[in-house]
């Protein structure tokens, strides 16, 4: 009678060191999964899509100064006066060739008031206190698509040019990323004029400076270029990223 009392507690001790070792198996086995299941949802969350295709309004302006570091005082001096305007710091830049030639593209909320802004004696008043020469050359720009993930390279190439008709020249372009991609050029933003999208507007970094350089000059580009419906020469201003807002 005892041997089976024994017999029966040896069994349920058992039975008890059997079923909490399986359900410590499964909960491991779920820890995992889940532990693997937030590692994935963390992993797409930071993916984050750097594509913007929401047509905006810009203006590009350009001109030379006497001094950068007294210029970009002023410039930032008189940011309220452009914010009462709708109109927002976006990219500020140095030409390549000549450091004191300088390009500022400025977000535009209403291009009526944009325009009224560019003819205020105050704004006359500021460029001539930063000591801009000359008259700076002024562009309205619809940018139909950009890129806005963070790269290395501050060196940027700003292109015009007249084409035949927008959505073929779109496309054509389109076609030749990879190519573009291949000889050190990075698609950055492309639009066109406010008031004619035949005009043509793309800017790009240049990853590569030597091998942009010599597709520049490449048969390859110029039969690409035609074949898009590109007329006459394309004006590429090339400049050095100092601020991105």
């Amino acid at each position: 009678m005892k041997l089976s009392r024994f017999s029966n507690s040896l069994f349920y001790v058992g039975t008890v060191l059997l079923l909490s070792s399986c359900g410590s198996g499964g909960n491991e086995k779920t820890a995992a999964t889940d532990s693997t299941a937030a590692a994935d949802t963390a992993a797409k969350a930071q993916v984050v899509n750097t594509i913007v295709t929401t047509p905006q309004n810009v203006v590009v302006i350009t001109h030379k100064v006497a001094d950068f570091a007294k210029w970009f005082v002023a410039y930032e001096a008189h940011d309220s006066a452009r914010l009462a305007n709708g109109i927002h710091n976006y990219v500020i830049g140095r030409g390549l060739e000549d450091s004191n030639t300088v390009t500022v593209v400025l977000r535009v909320d209403d291009t009526t008031k944009a325009k009224a802004f560019a003819k205020d004696p105050g704004l006359k008043a500021a460029m001539q206190k930063g000591g801009v020469l000359g008259a700076p050359m002024m562009t309205s720009v619809t940018e139909t698509w950009q890129d806005t993930a963070k790269i290395e390279s501050a060196l940027r190439s700003r292109a015009t040019y007249t084409i035949k008709d927008w959505d073929a020249w779109l496309k054509a372009f389109e076609d030749g990323k990879q190519e573009r991609m291949d000889n050190g050029i990075v698609d950055r933003a492309v639009g066109h004029s406010l008031d004619d999208n035949k005009k043509v507007y793309v800017v790009t970094v240049l990853s590569d400076t030597a091998k942009a350089f010599a597709y520049y000059k490449s048969d390859a580009l110029k039969k690409r270029m035609q074949a898009s419906g590109v007329t006459g020469e394309p004006v590429r201003f090339f400049y050095r990223l100092v601020k991105h807002y």
